[in-house]
């Protein structure tokens, strides 16, 4: 059975797998088993889908219809991959300009952010396929429908995304406590990527040595740290600012 952002039941989750539906993740109960629950999980591994193994009691809270130990959640949007985008965004003479979130998990941040990103013109924003927000209903909403017009890219993790990154010419630059020089001492004017990290432990070390600069944004207060969407919106328009004083195209 299905709803707006979610389709439960064994035979039902498969049939839409097999359909074409753009499957967010898979909760699957961790004490479900049998032929057809081994069938689904197959046909979860062969499609690249996130599955998480939870408790029933988290299942339970989705709904209390008859599940069978299995939820599948919705995609608002069709996600990217930066393999086909970022070739694309270079054939169309663009210089790009992407965001890349290391685990953001709050919806309401995300949200916030993505909206910034259409405003702002990102060309594309990163999320890794794990420990991160995803797009759903709520996220779209929170963006104020931004996410429908700005193209999301969910990779397997931030790392390999940021080495891909590199790889194809992009600067990437991390907002990151400690950095030692300023935001705005940072060049935004070649192909950049600003990575921004969690709310709780900002970006994982293994990201921040892949990444080419590191720049902080001078804060005075007693609280020490900035709300990671003000932060991100200090940080794109830092971009524009470069870029229009350079007399650059923004999009």
């Amino acid at each position: 059975m299905q709803t707006n952002d979610y389709i439960f039941g064994i035979r039902a989750v498969m049939e839409a797998i097999e359909a074409g539906k753009e499957i967010d993740k898979v909760l699957m109960s961790k004490d479900l088993e049998g032929d057809l629950a081994m069938e689904l999980m197959a046909l979860i591994r062969q499609r690249g889908i996130v599955c998480k193994k939870v408790p029933v009691e988290k299942i339970n809270r989705i709904t209390r219809k008859n599940h069978q130990g299995v939820v599948a959640m919705l995609s608002a949007i069709t996600y990217h991959r930066l393999e086909h985008l970022v070739p694309q965004l270079y054939e169309e003479g663009l210089l790009p300009f992407v965001v890349v979130l290391d685990g953001i998990t709050d919806v309401r941040n995300f949200g916030a952010i993505a909206r910034t990103c259409e405003c702002a013109g990102v060309n594309a924003i990163v999320i890794p396929e794990r420990d991160s927000v995803s797009v759903g209903g709520d996220a779209v909403k929170t963006s104020a429908g931004a996410l429908l017009h700005i193209p999301v890219c969910r990779e397997r993790n931030t790392l390999s995304a940021v080495r891909y990154l590199r790889d194809a010419g992009y600067q990437v630059v991390a907002a990151s406590e400690k950095a030692e020089i300023n935001y705005t001492q940072g060049d935004f004017t070649t192909p950049v990527a600003i990575v921004m990290g969690s709310e709780d432990t900002g970006i994982s070390p293994e990201v921040l040595r892949q990444c080419d600069t590191l720049v902080g944004i001078p804060q005075f207060g007693k609280i020490g740290s900035l709300n990671v969407s003000v932060a991100a919106g200090i940080m794109m328009y830092e971009v524009v600012r470069q870029r229009l004083n350079a007399d650059m195209e923004v999009i």
